[in-house]
């Protein structure tokens, strides 16, 4: 890992970094605790973990709960009508159709069904990244293996961004670069545009695993321009657990499902008459819904998390984070750690270098202060989110201080 360099290169992607953020005008959001069901004794600063639910998210699902629980009001409609506002509000999020848009319960659920439908070739190569979450690594290393195929990891080269390593790691034998777009254990931030243009230049795939960044970074897909993507909820994205969208670009709206449901199928709204069993799909990416999508219970609240996002907006998301952070990284290097330098780093995302030294059971030590963050490797993983105060972070910087 580094945190240091890249002083002239910092200078100009800072200046950019901020003309930017004026052109934007975002509008900076106050703390939102009161929409969280968190004591006001609880400093909770791990977003990457897991983010609590809102209020509204919680009651939604309870209501769906109810609703299950007295099913004679369940209608045909709510197998469908909730699932389809689902798939219409992320893909506002993600700047594409909802057409393209399956619903999904997990990550290694999405990339599984990517890797069943990219093509590979003889003695070609799949690029993932050092350290990458394991759900977007086991099914590329079963189609390796399955296919006779390379897996290439890459790791940070000398002097280079994340970014300028992957770059510098597609070439003509790279069929598929499946990677996310914030490294989960550090917050290194890679810049997708920039990888899908050598993507286009060797007809490489562009694989993506948005769930450290969707939610938290503006993610236009008309810029990005992924072959699959994928995005678990409950994280940035506020929502239950087991729930989650994989983006498919329409060139694979023909491809084959992993499971061979009876909602995906055309005229699945006619009950009476499912037995007159049906080969065609439903258009688009529908056809890459998993089983049982209509979840009475946790759609409703996946529903209420979009809403939310939607309101509050994702670029006012990504540039409230951004000041706060900077503001928490400055203190932290007051303290001594090494803070990844804000020229590699997303903008939701810290994480700090501890030193050799350091209380080895730190994380044990703040949470009984009821702060509670995360370790990965030598490094704290901080990530706060719109229900943290100015107090918050004062008191985390006084109690590491003393706990280091």
């Amino acid at each position: 890992m580094v945190f240091g360099g890249f002083e002239k290169r910092e200078v100009r992607h800072n200046i950019r970094r901020h003309l930017s953020c004026i052109r934007r005008a975002a509008i900076m959001i106050a703390c939102k605790r009161h929409l969280f069901n968190i004591p006001r004794d609880i400093i909770y600063m791990n977003t990457a973990y897991m983010s609590p639910l809102l209020n509204s998210v919680s009651q939604a699902i309870e209501d769906g709960s109810n609703l299950k629980s007295q099913p004679w009001r369940i209608k045909i409609s709510h197998f469908f009508d909730e699932v389809d506002k689902a798939r219409y509000l992320f893909s506002q999020l993600i700047n594409t159709e909802p057409c393209n848009i399956a619903i999904i319960p997990s990550t290694s659920y999405g990339i599984e069904t990517a890797a069943k439908n990219l093509k590979t070739k003889k003695n070609s190569e799949i690029l993932i990244l050092e350290n990458q979450f394991p759900s977007n690594v086991y099914p590329w290393q079963r189609l390796a293996k399955n296919k006779g195929i390379r897996i290439k990891m890459v790791s940070r080269l000398p002097k280079c961004t994340l970014t300028e390593s992957v770059v510098t790691s597609i070439h003509d034998s790279t069929v598929i670069v499946a990677i996310p777009n914030v490294l989960w254990t550090t917050g290194e931030l890679i810049e997708l545009p920039t990888v899908r243009k050598k993507c286009d230049e060797v007809n490489a795939s562009l694989v993506l695993d948005l769930t450290q960044s969707a939610g938290a970074i503006q993610t236009d897909f008309k810029e990005i321009k992924p072959d699959f993507a994928v995005v678990s909820n409950y994280k940035w994205m506020l929502g239950p657990y087991s729930t989650g969208f994989l983006f498919a670009a329409p060139q694979y709206h023909e491809g084959q499902p992993l499971e061979e449901g009876w909602i995906i199928r055309k005229n699945s709204k006619n009950f009476s008459n499912l037995i007159e069993y049906i080969d065609d799909y439903h258009n688009g990416a529908t056809r890459y819904d998993v089983g049982e999508r209509a979840n009475f219970s946790l759609n409703p609240g996946v529903i209420a998390a979009l809403e939310q996002l939607k309101s509050w907006g994702i670029k006012n998301i990504e540039e409230t984070l951004r000041s706060r952070n900077l503001w928490l990284a400055k203190k932290l290097e007051g303290l001594g750690l090494e803070v990844l330098n804000e020229s590699i780093r997303s903008s939701h995302f810290l994480s700090a270098r501890l030193p050799s030294d350091s209380n080895s059971t730190l994380l044990s030590t703040l949470e009984r202060k009821n702060i509670y963050l995360s370790q990965r490797g030598d490094s704290l993983r901080i990530t706060p989110h719109l229900w943290n105060s100015t107090e918050d972070f004062d008191t985390l910087i006084s109690e590491l201080s003393t706990a280091l």
